[in-house]
């Protein structure tokens, strides 16, 4: 037992050794490497905070355009600070960037998905097919863009806010249909055959003005669009922002029609007429059913 004791302290001691060895020998560099650290994180987020108000303020640049020169500037600080670090620390950085060359081919090689998007998004920042706040359709999916990275492109839903993130690989070369920042609302209301086509496409088209969220350019379309079953319908097309799509079209809907009834306009319930043969109406008596006689 006593051996084991001695063995372990001889053990402590020589361990404590090595480590005031390696202090003494490796401390300050260590610490020069630290404060390289953290100065270079200072300076990185410094850096980026101000390019990005410059970009902001001075120039016309889009969000996604601004966000990656931003992220680009920070990793080229952040790069050059982990450069320096490892320099002071006695690191062969020209050895170490000469090995991972070597690496890279087969890095590149199990990478191909991630190379492939990369490559993309760098095609989607400088051709521009959309921009952030956008509303795109592709790939059966869509939504309003609130984000573009260098590898996905992400879209949210103005019905339920929930998002779609698309690899970039699959944007790039696909039919896409970009509505812009607007979108064009398609409410359907129908009025009764007797009543006057002119009032009620006058008061659908005040309605819709009267709304705030309803853009004045380009006009709405506003107009009898087909002779129903029961009714001519009226068609109301206006332009909203993307956002206000969901909020506009509950909205138009209700004020349309409580504008209609308190002008007099009718709104007429949805109507059937359905007849019955004289051989049909007899087989529904034998079998002891209703019968309803239309003259």
């Amino acid at each position: 037992m006593q051996d084991a004791m001695n063995q372990v302290g001889a053990g402590l001691t020589s361990l404590k050794i090595t480590l005031v060895e390696f202090a003494v020998r490796y401390g300050l560099q260590i610490l020069g490497a630290s404060i390289i650290v953290v100065i270079g994180l200072k300076i990185a987020g410094y850096a980026t905070r101000a390019l990005d108000g410059w970009l902001e303020r001075r120039t016309s640049i889009d969000v996604a355009l601004r966000t990656l020169f931003v992220r680009l500037l920070r990793l080229v600080v952040i790069g050059a600070t982990v450069v320096i670090a490892a320099e002071k620390i006695g690191v062969p950085v020209a050895s170490l960037i000469a090995g991972l060359g070597v690496a890279g081919v087969g890095i590149g090689f199990a990478m191909q998905g991630v190379l492939s998007n990369l490559i993309a998004g760098m095609t989607i920042f400088f051709i521009r097919p959309f921009k952030v706040g956008e509303y795109i359709d592709v790939l059966k999916v869509h939504g309003e863009v609130v984000d573009i990275t260098l590898f996905s492109t992400t879209l949210r839903h103005t019905t339920d806010q929930s998002r779609i993130v698309i690899p970039n690989r699959q944007i790039v070369g696909e039919i896409l249909h970009n509505y812009g920042t607007k979108r064009q609302l398609d409410l359907e209301i129908g009025i009764a055959y007797a009543s006057d086509i002119g009032k009620a496409i006058d008061v659908a088209t005040e309605t819709v003005l009267e709304d705030a969220r309803v853009l004045k350019e380009p006009a709405p379309l506003v107009g009898i669009r087909k002779v129903g079953e029961g009714a001519l319908v009226v068609s109301v097309r206006p332009w909203v922002p993307v956002a206000d799509y969901e909020q506009a079209l509950l909205g138009l809907y209700r004020s349309i029609f409580e504008a209609y009834r308190e002008r007099g306009i009718d709104v007429p319930l949805p109507q059937r007429e359905i007849r019955i043969h004289a051989e049909t109406a007899a087989a529904r008596a034998a079998l002891g059913a209703p019968v309803v006689k239309v003259n």
